[in-house]
């Protein structure tokens, strides 16, 4: 399947674990294509899931993800998988 450069996930409603789960999920199956995964997560509940995005996928702990962004809100997270 053919991905764009960046992929969208939606994540409100998922735990911070489910959330983690899918975000792996999209990092094994992004194409050569892809450079970033953006997630959103949403503000206020939102924020349990982006410290677990830092914590489990941040710091060299994932090696596809070259590093972890703010996004243009405070809901939304980004995973930069290479250099556009």
């Amino acid at each position: 399947m053919k991905q764009g450069p960046i992929v969208e996930t939606d994540v409100h409603g998922l735990t911070a674990e489910q959330a983690v789960q899918q975000i792996e999920g999209l990092i094994r199956k992004a194409d050569s294509g892809t450079y970033r995964i953006r997630v959103i997560h949403g503000y206020h509940r939102g924020n349990q899931i982006q410290r677990a995005i830092y914590r489990e996928l941040g710091g060299g702990l994932s090696p596809r993800v070259l590093r972890i962004v703010g996004g243009d809100n405070p809901g939304i997270t980004e995973l930069v998988l290479r250099e556009y």
